[in-house]
């Protein structure tokens, strides 16, 4: 069942195929098919441009189980740390082990600072 894009979803695809797709080309569009590229004027989840679904899509987990996922669009939360996407399971509180080991010792230096005073 396909929805409607959401104005984030259409600016954050923007983005990934304007930067990082390589079919792309601002001037004449998408080399490939020799015409404006067909994920710019995307409104509706459903058929993707392939290369954009296996190369660039992946550049960006939450966008990628937002479009690719049946049903709702899934919730997630920001790593507070750096930003990147956490599933709302509950369970998890950063986005990767670097974050969890950063907030970690951020958490026991400001420990230390109100201990020493």
């Amino acid at each position: 069942m396909s929805r409607e894009l959401t104005r984030e979803e259409k600016r954050k695809i923007r983005v990934l195929v304007t930067k990082w797709c390589a079919n792309y080309d601002k001037e004449y569009g998408c080399l490939p098919l020799d015409c404006e590229c067909y994920m710019l004027g995307k409104c509706w989840t459903g058929a993707l441009c392939r290369y954009f679904r296996e190369a660039v899509l992946p550049l960006d987990p939450a966008l990628e189980a937002a479009l690719l996922t049946e049903g709702p669009r899934p919730e997630f939360k920001l790593c507070p740390i750096c930003g990147g996407p956490v599933p709302l399971d509950g369970r998890l509180a950063y986005c990767s082990e670097s974050c969890a080991r950063i907030a970690l010792r951020r958490q026991k230096r400001e420990y230390m600072r109100k201990k020493r005073r």
